[in-house]
């Protein structure tokens, strides 16, 4: 049976923890998406104004992480008990896939607004546009599809490999751990963050090329996104 706090834990949990590391990590990420950007790590900023952009990344961290979470321990809470430990992983990657294509729904339009106002590509003639100007440009200029979710399948594309690696990696370490160092005691949040960190880290390494195809397309010129529909079209 389902722990009836587990929603609002995992909504609350998910929404902090999301949110305080996307804001510590934002320099970093910023840096990265100017390395991905095909226009040049230089004319997309360099170390310049490394936190434009933060200002819809803070807003949209907590909603996206909580909704995450709260979706990965519900599929893994009512899923669990149905099947054998042997399956276990196998639980953990498709609740996790099944979080991320969810979670995308408010990331993606966040992703696009923030990594246009990193990169300072929003309009031509318009560099320093706020991120308000940036949602409401892509909107009337592209469209909610083309504009705002622009990228939602490649950003699929990549999260959900990224979920099948960080997450059964992740339960792995935890229950390695607790077995080997702590007489199956339930772990510390440090111990938890270091099993997080090696997780995530090598599911990142791995996914970096998706990363870099969902970035650039969801900074290509408008324009060229319109010759690419004409020319569908036709």
């Amino acid at each position: 049976m389902v722990d009836r706090n587990l929603f609002v834990s995992s909504l609350c949990a998910g929404g902090i923890a999301g949110f305080v590391v996307d804001v510590v990590l934002f320099p970093l990420d910023t840096l990265k998406t100017r390395l991905q950007a095909s226009q040049g790590f230089w004319k997309c900023g360099g170390f310049k104004g490394i936190y434009k952009g933060i200002g819809p990344q803070a807003i949209g961290s907590a909603p996206q992480a909580a909704i995450f979470f709260c979706t990965y321990e519900t599929f893994k809470a009512f899923t669990t008990p149905l099947v054998s430990n042997q399956f276990h992983p196998l639980i953990h990657m498709t609740g996790a896939s099944i979080a991320e294509v969810v979670c995308c729904l408010v990331r993606v339009p966040v992703e696009v607004v923030k990594q246009r106002r990193q990169t300072m590509l929003h309009v031509p003639g318009k560099p320093r546009m706020c991120s308000l100007k940036i949602f409401i440009h892509a909107y009337k200029t592209e469209g909610i599809i083309g504009g705002l979710y622009r990228g939602y399948g490649s950003t699929v594309i990549r999260e959900i490999p990224f979920s099948f690696i960080q997450f059964p990696i992740l339960e792995y370490l935890k229950v390695l751990y607790s077995q080997k160092f702590k007489n199956n005691i339930e772990l510390e949040p440090w111990e938890v963050a270091i099993c997080g960190s090696i997780a995530g880290g090598t599911a990142a390494a791995v996914t970096t090329p998706l990363d870099v195809i969902k970035t650039r397309i969801m900074l290509a010129p408008s324009s060229l996104a319109k010759k690419t529909r004409c020319l569908k079209s036709h």
